[in-house]
C-alpha cells in the first residue's frame, strides 16, 4: 500500500468505528507553552484529556503533521526523521484497552495485510490487563514483551500533562536487517524491529514536579508513524524507500549527479536533504521563520545543515528551492496550506540557504583561525565554548569542525559543548513558558476557576459582578485591604483581557465596602479572565458584587487601532499583492503595529498608497459588524482571513467592514461601529524585522490628531527660524542646507592650507630619542581628519620619523601617532604610543602599528601628554635596541 492508501484507510476504518475525524492542526502548538513544535497528535487532543475544553466528540481520530527536534542531528541514519505524520485514534473518556488492542491488530493484519508472524508486541513491565488482551486475539506469551518506563511509559509531551502505560506494536524486518544474536527481540538497537504503532493507555496527568494523579476518566492516545508503516506494508527497510521520500531521493540525485545505494557516507547525504527539505517547507507554511531562538532556530538548523549536506555532494550553489517544489507538488493535496504559502516557502529559501552559503565560507575560515590557534598555543583540543557559537551562530555543524580539527591532531570538548548546548534549549524553553504563574496551594500553576467567566465586553463597558476569586501575592486568599496588589477573577466582566495582540482594558471595580483600580486585565491559556489591580479603598472579599467599569475613552483608542489594522491589512493586499499575511500585531491605545509577511522592499510610493487607502476607507465611513458563531469552515470558505498562530474553535466571530465587506477576518478584539470613528490615520514607521517579514506602525484618532499638531507646530517653528512662508520652508531648508556644506568645504580646504603651513614650521621641533626621530607637537585646533592628513605630511617628509600630534578639538584633547614602516618593523606601534599618552589627559584610544588616535578628557593636562612622548617611545626602544636594519 502507498502512503496515502493507508492514510486514507486508517481515517475510514476508524470513522466506521464511530470516530469523528479531525484535521492536522499547526506545527505551532495552541495554546501550550511547554511545547516548542506540536511533535505528536495528542497534542490538540491534550485540552480533552485535561478537561479543559469540551470534545467535538469522545471517539476521535487525526493525521497530525508532527516536527521533533530532538532527532535533527540522528537525520541521516536510515529511521530517523524530525518531520513526520502520525495516525491517531483518541478516546477521551470512552473505550480503553480492550478496543484499542482489538482494532488496532485488526487494522494491521486485515487491512494493511501484515503478517501476524512477523508482528511483536512489548508491554509496561506490570500491565497484566493488556497482556491478557493481547493473547485473547490470539499473540502467543513469548511474543509480547514486557519493557520497563523507558520504553513502555508514554511521559507528558512537554514538561506536564496526560501520561501512562503503553503497548506497542514490532514489525519484524528480517534477520538480514539484525545484529544476528539470539537474543535480538524489539528495542534491539540493531534496528531490524520496527516499531509502528503505540498505543498508549492514558490514565495520569503528570505535574511539572513530576508527580502523577489519576485522570477523571482513562484515555486513549494512539500513533502510528505513517512512514515506518508504508516502509512494513511495502517491504522496505527504511522510509526513504518508500514512495513518500522517492521523488525526493530522485530529485537529490539528479541535483548532485550521485545514485542512491553506492556508497553510504553518500547515501546519508542524501536522506538528510530529503528530509529536511519536508521539514522546511511545513516549519514555513505554518509560520516559522528563521531566527536564532525558539521555533526559528530549528527552521534555521535544518535548512542549514541540508545546505551542508548538499555541498557535500558538490552542490555549491542554492537548491533547497527546488526540493520544496518536489515537495508541495507531493503534499498539497493532503496539506493545502502548502500550496498557499508556496511563494513565501521559496523566498525565505532562497534567501536563507544563499546568506548560509554565503557564511559557510566565514564559518570555514573560523574553524581553521581556533585550530591555529589551538596548535600555536600547545592545546590538544577545541573547548566547547570555543566551538558552539560556530554552531549557534554561523549554523556550523559541529561534527565538521571535529572533523577538521581531527586532520590536524585535536580532540573536541564534547562533555562542553553539551554544557552550552543544554544552556542554549534552556533558554529557548524559558523563552516559550507562559509569563503568568499563579500559586494554588503549595503546587505553581496557573488559576483554572471553576465557574466559567461570561465576557460581555462587546456589549458593555459597565457590569454588575460578582468575585469569583481573589490572589494577593501569588496566594488565594478571601479578602484584601487598601494597598494590597490583587489579581481578581469575575464571575462576567467588560473587561476585555489581553489576546489576539490587543491589549487588555483598565478601569476600576467598585462597591459599597471598597475600590479596586484594575490596571491589566489578562486571559490565561484557559480563557480566563484575570484582572490585575490595586485596592485603593476599603476592601474587597470573594464574594461581594461590584460594579466592574472599563475607561471608556481608553477603549475607543484601542477600538480605533484595532479596526484601523484590518484596514490596513486590506490596503496591504491591494497595494503590495494578495500573498501578504499577518505575523503578529500590537494593539494599543497609543498606537497600532502589524507585521506581515512581504519579501521586496517598501518603496515609499506604496507606503504612501497603503496609508492613502486606509485613510479613504476611513472617510467613508463604512459600517463595522461583528458576526458570531459562524462556523469555522464557513468563514474560510467565505473568505475570512485567519491569523496564521491561532487555533479556532467549530464556531468563531467574524469582523465585516463595509457592505459588501471589503474586509473579513476572524477576530475576538474589540472594534468601532463604523470606520469614520478611526479618525486620520497616520504610519510612523516601517521597518524590515527579519528574512521576509515587515513590520508597519501607525497610530489614530487623538494619538494622530496630537502628532500632525506636533509636527506642525514643529513645522511653523522651523518656519520663523528661517525667515520663510509656510509652504516655502522645505526649499528655503535645502538653499541652507547646501549653502552649509559650501561653507563647510570651505572650512576644510582653509583648515588643510593651515595644516600644510603649520607642518611646515613643526619640522624644526624634530629631536632624536636614542637615534630615533621623533616630532612631538601641540598644533591649532583641527578635526581629527585633518589633523591625520597633517601627520602624513609630516611622515612622509621626514622618512623615518615617530610623529605625535595633539590638539584641542570641541574642548577635548585629541591625539595622532605615526610611525614609518621602517621603524614599525622594529617593533614601534603608534597604537601602543597613542594609548599611554592619552591616559594621561584621561583618555584612549589605539589603532594600527603604522596609525592611531586617541581621545582624552583633561585639557590641562594635554602638555604633560606631549612630555612623556619621549618615555614611551624610550620603553619601545629597549627591547628593540639590539635589532639592526
Amino acid at each position: 500500500m502507498t502512503g496515502d492508501e493507508i492514510r486514507q484507510a486508517f481515517l475510514e476504518f476508524f470513522r466506521d468505528k464511530g470516530h469523528k475525524i479531525l484535521p492536522s492542526s499547526s506545527l505551532i502548538p495552541y495554546k501550550d507553552p511547554t511545547l516548542l513544535l506540536t511533535s505528536a497528535g495528542m497534542v490538540q487532543i491534550k485540552p480533552y484529556f485535561l478537561g479543559l475544553e469540551a470534545p467535538p466528540s469522545p471517539r476521535l481520530a487525526s493525521c497530525q503533521k508532527c516536527f521533533r527536534a530532538t532527532d535533527i542531528d540522528s537525520v541521516g541514519d536510515s529511521k530517523h526523521l524530525t518531520f513526520f505524520e502520525m495516525l491517531g485514534n483518541f478516546s477521551v473518556g470512552d473505550y480503553f484497552k480492550k478496543e484499542a488492542i482489538s482494532w488496532a491488530w485488526e487494522f494491521v493484519t486485515k487491512y494493511l495485510k501484515l503478517p501476524k508472524e512477523r508482528l511483536w508486541i512489548t508491554i509496561y513491565l506490570d500491565d497484566d490487563e493488556a497482556f491478557n488482551y493481547w493473547q485473547q486475539i490470539g499473540i502467543p506469551a513469548e511474543r509480547i514483551l514486557r519493557f520497563g518506563e523507558e520504553d513502555n511509559f508514554w511521559g507528558p509531551v512537554g514538561d506536564s500533562g496526560p501520561c501512562g502505560p503503553c503497548s506497542e506494536i514490532h514489525y519484524d524486518l528480517g534477520e538480514e536487517f539484525g545484529c544476528g544474536r539470539p537474543e535480538c527481540k524489539p528495542n534491539c538497537e540493531c534496528g531490524r524491529f520496527s516499531e509502528i504503532w503505540n498505543l498508549v493507555f492514558t490514565q495520569y496527568n503528570q505535574g511539572s514536579d513530576g508527580k502523577r494523579t489519576p485522570l477523571p476518566k482513562p484515555n486513549i492516545d494512539t500513533g502510528m508513524g505513517l512512514e515506518r508503516t508504508a516502509a512494513a506494508t511495502q517491504g522496505k527497510p527504511s522510509p526513504y524507500e518508500t514512495e513518500l521520500f522517492s521523488p525526493l531521493v530522485k530529485q537529490v540525485c539528479q541535483l548532485a549527479s550521485r545514485n542512491y545505494g553506492e556508497d553510504e557516507n553518500t547515501d546519508r547525504a542524501i536522506r538528510v536533504i530529503a528530509e529536511h527539505g519536508r521539514g522546511i517547507v511545513f516549519l514555513i507554511a505554518d509560520g516559522v521563520m528563521p531566527s536564532n531562538e525558539g521555533r526559528g532556530y530549528v527552521l534555521r538548523r535544518i535548512l542549514r545543515r541540508a545546505s551542508l549536506f548538499g555541498r557535500r555532494l558538490g552542490l555549491d550553489r542554492p537548491f533547497l528551492g527546488e526540493m520544496a517544489e518536489i515537495v508541495v507538488n507531493k503534499m498539497s493535496r493532503i496539506y493545502p496550506e502548502i500550496v498557499t504559502s508556496r511563494n513565501l516557502v521559496t523566498e525565505v529559501i532562497g534567501t536563507e540557504e544563499e546568506r548560509f552559503i554565503a557564511a559557510l565560507d566565514a564559518g570555514l575560515n573560523l574553524v581553521e583561525k581556533l585550530v591555529d590557534e589551538a596548535l600555536h598555543q600547545g592545546k590538544k583540543w577545541l573547548q566547547g565554548h570555543e566551538i558552539f557559537p560556530l554552531y549557534d551562530t554561523y549554523g556550523f555543524p559541529p561534527e565538521l569542525t571535529a572533523e577538521i580539527a581531527r586532520e590536524k591532531g585535536l580532540s573536541i570538548d564534547w562533555e562542553g559543548f553539551q554544557a552550552e548546548m543544554e544552556r542554549q534549549q534552556e533558554r529557548a524553553r524559558a523563552a516559550n513558558k507562559m509569563k503568568i504563574l499563579w500559586k494554588h496551594g503549595n503546587t505553581t500553576t496557573i488559576i483554572i476557576p471553576s465557574t466559567d467567566v461570561c465576557f460581555v465586553g462587546y456589549e458593555t463597558t459597565a457590569s454588575e459582578s460578582k468575585i469569583l476569586e481573589l490572589t494577593v501575592r501569588e496566594k488565594l486568599v478571601e479578602s484584601a485591604s487598601q494597598g494590597d496588589e490583587v489579581a481578581i477573577v469575575l464571575d462576567k466582566t467588560p473587561f476585555y483581557g489581553e489576546m489576539g495582540g490587543q491589549v487588555g482594558d483598565t478601569g476600576e471595580t467598585s462597591s459599597q465596602k471598597g475600590k479596586v483600580d484594575i490596571t491589566n486585565t489578562l486571559r490565561t491559556p484557559f480563557d480566563t479572565i484575570v484582572h490585575q489591580g490595586r485596592v485603593i479603598e476599603g476592601s474587597i472579599s470573594v464574594g461581594d458584587d461590584v460594579e466592574a467599569k472599563v475607561d471608556e475613552k481608553r477603549r475607543l483608542d484601542i477600538a480605533r487601532n484595532h479596526t484601523a489594522t484590518h484596514l490596513l491589512q486590506f490596503a496591504l493586499r491591494q497595494v503590495l499583492g494578495n500573498h501578504i499575511e499577518q505575523r503578529g500585531s500590537l494593539v494599543e491605545p497609543e498606537r497600532l503595529r502589524f507585521d506581515f509577511s512581504h519579501f521586496s522592499t517598501i518603496t515609499e510610493e506604496q507606503l504612501m498608497e497603503i496609508q492613502k487607502q486606509v485613510n479613504e476607507k476611513a472617510r467613508q465611513n463604512l459600517p463595522v459588524k461583528a458576526k458570531k458563531d459562524i462556523p469555522y469552515g464557513q468563514a474560510i470558505t467565505e473568505g475570512a482571513l485567519a491569523f496564521f498562530e491561532e487555533k479556532y474553535g467549530a464556531t468563531v466571530r467574524v469582523i465585516e467592514i463595509g457592505e459588501p465587506p471589503i474586509s473579513k477576518e476572524l477576530c475576538g478584539g474589540t472594534h468601532v461601529k463604523s470606520t469614520g470613528e478611526i479618525g486620520l490615520f497616520f504610519i510612523t514607521n516601517e521597518s524590515s524585522i527579519g528574512t521576509g517579514l515587515h513590520r508597519i506602525q501607525a497610530v489614530t484618532g487623538r494619538a494622530a490628531e496630537s502628532l500632525v499638531e506636533r509636527h506642525f507646530s514643529d513645522l511653523q517653528n522651523i518656519a520663523k527660524e528661517v525667515e520663510s512662508p509656510l509652504e516655502e520652508v522645505h526649499g528655503k531648508v535645502k538653499t541652507l542646507l547646501s549653502e552649509l556644506e559650501t561653507e563647510h568645504r570651505r572650512t576644510l580646504w582653509l583648515e588643510r592650507e593651515l595644516s600644510r603651513k603649520v607642518a611646515e614650521s613643526l619640522l624644526e621641533q624634530v629631536e632624536k630619542v636614542d637615534g630615533v626621530t621623533v616630532l612631538a607637537a601641540k598644533v591649532p585646533p583641527l578635526t581629527m581628519l585633518v589633523l591625520r592628513e597633517m601627520g602624513d605630511i609630516l611622515r612622509d617628509k621626514l622618512k623615518s620619523a615617530i610623529v605625535v600630534l595633539a590638539t584641542v578639538y570641541d574642548n577635548r584633547p585629541n591625539f595622532v601617532a605615526m610611525v614609518t614602516p621602517d621603524l614599525a618593523a622594529k617593533g614601534f606601534h603608534a597604537g601602543d604610543i597613542v594609548k599611554e599618552i592619552a591616559k594621561v589627559t584621561g583618555g584612549g584610544g589605539g589603532g594600527k602599528a603604522t596609525m592611531a588616535q586617541a581621545g582624552g578628557k583633561d585639557i590641562a593636562k594635554l602638555d604633560e601628554a606631549l612630555i612623556s612622548v619621549k618615555s614611551v617611545i624610550a620603553k619601545q626602544i629597549s627591547p628593540y635596541s639590539m635589532k639592526e636594519d
